[in-house]
């Protein structure tokens, strides 16, 4: 009998859990996947089944780096940068997700319900290649100019050129490469575009097709 009351109680403060996530009343750091065991969740039981679904279906990958250089092992290795690859985080600056996307980000590509955009990770995936694809044009004179040369000391490299953009925005990037590093930036947490030029060097983004005006298409009842 105490056993099953035991079981009761997990249960209850896991499902606890899911609703304060659900309601989003604070932009504190939430890492929900690292506090529930799926299997043990009565899903039928979420008042929100959008959230359910999403949570039930969805699985938190783990950076590995087995992946290499691959563009699966870009996009998982920048996540992990970004948040841990946590889809529900929210930093203390606002950006959301596990790509750390701004509001005004995600306005760019389409995208005008963050809280939705928090609690859907397989919009936040189409919205990491979106992003991506409009930098990629907004930066293909450059990424055409500068790939393969040397700035600081460091190989510019396509991937490295994408994952800055998606730190520092595609105009710093400009500014930064034809200043030949002169022009420098760093975010809130002082994190360079140098910093992200060399740790996503040599990452295979052929993938990413450049398009001036990229929209991500989602369906929100």
């Amino acid at each position: 009998m105490k056993k099953n009351i035991g079981k009761l109680l997990s249960l209850a403060f896991t499902i606890s859990i899911l609703l304060i996530v659900v309601f989003y009343n604070t932009t504190e750091n939430v890492k929900l996947i690292d506090k529930i065991e799926t299997d043990k969740v009565d899903f039928e039981n979420i008042e929100n089944k959008e959230i359910a679904s999403n949570l039930q279906s969805y699985q938190l990958p783990e950076f590995s780096p087995e992946l290499g250089k691959t563009f699966t092992g870009f996009k998982e290795a920048l996540g992990f940068k970004e948040s841990q690859n946590d889809y529900f985080r929210v930093n203390q600056f606002g950006y959301l997700g596990k790509y750390q996307f701004g509001k005004g980000t995600l306005r760019l590509i389409g995208i005008y319900h963050p809280q939705y955009f928090l609690s859907n990770p397989e919009l936040q995936e189409k919205a990491f290649i979106a992003n991506a694809q409009r930098n990629k044009w907004v930066l293909r004179r450059d990424i055409k100019r500068f790939k393969g040369s040397y700035i600081n000391g460091i190989k510019v490299t396509e991937s490295g050129i994408l994952a800055a953009a998606h730190l520092a925005g595609p105009g710093n990037v400009k500014k930064y490469l034809r200043s030949y590093g002169q022009n420098g930036f760093a975010d809130a947490n002082g994190t360079t575009i140098r910093h992200y030029l060399k740790k996503f060097s040599g990452y295979d983004t052929s993938l990413i097709k450049a398009s001036k005006r990229v929209k991500v298409e989602y369906d929100r009842a």
